[in-house]
């Protein structure tokens, strides 16, 4: 079982508590198909737009264990709002660009 950190929009903190990215986590399903069920080693926020508080967010949660980082799909796809992050491809171009590359980024969640 792999270990992950996953990166959420603030924006979306007070309509989503995240319960689908934890259980999807926990079964192994949608995203997590290709790992099977990971083991959230840290849930945080982007910190807001524009997100640049993402790079030093996912390197703590890597110092923590994560062995992968999930941007969640609130801020990939727009759930639950329909509202992708315009910001998505800069804060996943910096993550890649700044974190070791071992780390594997997962792009969604559900």
């Amino acid at each position: 079982m792999i270990k992950v950190g996953i990166i959420r929009c603030q924006q979306t903190e007070d309509i989503c508590p995240g319960t689908m990215d934890f259980k999807i986590a926990s079964e192994g399903k949608m995203a997590f198909a290709e790992t099977g069920p990971v083991e959230i080693v840290g849930f945080v926020s982007c910190g807001g737009c524009p997100g640049k508080k993402a790079v030093s967010r996912a390197k703590l949660m890597v110092e923590r264990g994560a062995e992968a980082i999930v941007l969640a799909s609130c801020i990939s796809k727009g759930n639950p709002i329909n509202f992708p992050c315009p910001h998505y491809e800069e804060i996943r171009g910096s993550i890649a660009k700044n974190i070791m590359p071992s780390i594997k980024i997962i792009e969604w969640t559900h």
